[in-house]
């Protein structure tokens, strides 16, 4: 092969390889005061569901707000605001990961991943679900 070919292919491959870079959601993992000090800034916070405060899902006022509290890993709670319908089972969920950014003192998720218990009792971890502000399972 000549040596443009050669140098041809290299930079088509970078171009792809920089092309699917930027098409992979690689957001970054944050408690709620690093998303607090970035608003408008997507970010993933891990979390888990605060069964002592209400959840709030009026699908007759509005079906495509769900409205919840979560406590970060760090212990830090927020309001959690998700456009869309509340996910099947969210109450039983043992781990969330919301993907959103912060509005002011709220978080608003375009995404939650949920990890619900295992069906079976044989000591395997549950799966993690997603879903979207469409409010579809993916």
């Amino acid at each position: 092969m000549k040596k443009t070919h050669i140098i041809g292919i290299i930079v088509i491959a970078l171009a792809i390889a920089a092309i699917l870079s930027t098409m992979v959601d690689a957001g970054t993992y944050v408690n709620f005061g690093v998303a607090k000090e970035h608003p408008g800034t997507n970010f993933h916070v891990v979390g888990v569901l605060n069964k002592e405060k209400e959840l709030i899902y009026e699908p007759e006022v509005d079906p495509n707000l769900f409205s919840f509290y979560l406590v970060d890993k760090e212990g830090k709670e927020c309001k959690v605001n998700f456009n869309g319908a509340k996910p099947q089972d969210f109450e039983r969920s043992e781990q969330v990961v919301i993907i959103g950014k912060m509005n002011g003192e709220e978080f608003s998720a375009s995404k939650i991943l949920m990890k619900c218990p295992s069906k079976y009792n044989n000591g395997k971890p549950g799966e993690m679900q997603e879903f979207t502000a469409a409010g579809e399972s993916i």
